[in-house]
């Protein structure tokens, strides 16, 4: 019969190696930053909306491209840099790069799709197609309101 302080060992041995593969227990595990997304097509105009959650991004830091019936934004959320050294207590928000890819439910003409930008949003508009455009990455120009 093993006795208490190697029950004990055995016991914080499984909570260190749970720890190391799974994360802390009773913190978040950390993925890295990846926005939001809502799409939705309209129909007059006849377009597809495509609403990212990019609170605390730069939009300089976002980068939009359609290739064939794909839709990839990419970027970088940065951390703030404090002009003290901080103690944390809590760390919840994400930073790093993301990069999304959306498969595109139909043909759109990205040469006349808008990005836009605004407090923290960015709503990308692409017109439905009435055929299927010329092959190639065309990149979308986000730009800011106000």
């Amino acid at each position: 019969m093993p006795s208490d302080d190697v029950k004990r060992f055995h016991a914080e041995f499984a909570d260190v190696f749970n720890e190391f593969w799974h994360g802390p227990r009773f913190g978040v595990q950390r993925r890295g930053f990846q926005p939001h997304i809502d799409v939705m097509r309209t129909e007059d105009p006849d377009e597809l909306r495509v609403m990212v959650e990019l609170a605390g991004v730069d939009p300089e830091d976002v980068h939009v491209v359609v290739h064939e019936r794909a839709l990839v934004i990419a970027g970088r959320r940065r951390r703030f840099h404090l002009d003290c050294r901080p103690s944390y207590h809590l760390l919840e928000i994400e930073y790093g790069p993301f990069e999304r890819r959306l498969g595109l439910p139909v043909d759109v003409d990205p040469r006349h799709a808008e990005a836009t930008y605004d407090r923290g949003l960015l709503v990308i508009t692409l017109p439905i197609a009435s055929r299927p455009p010329r092959r190639g990455r065309i990149t979308i120009r986000v730009s800011t309101t106000a």
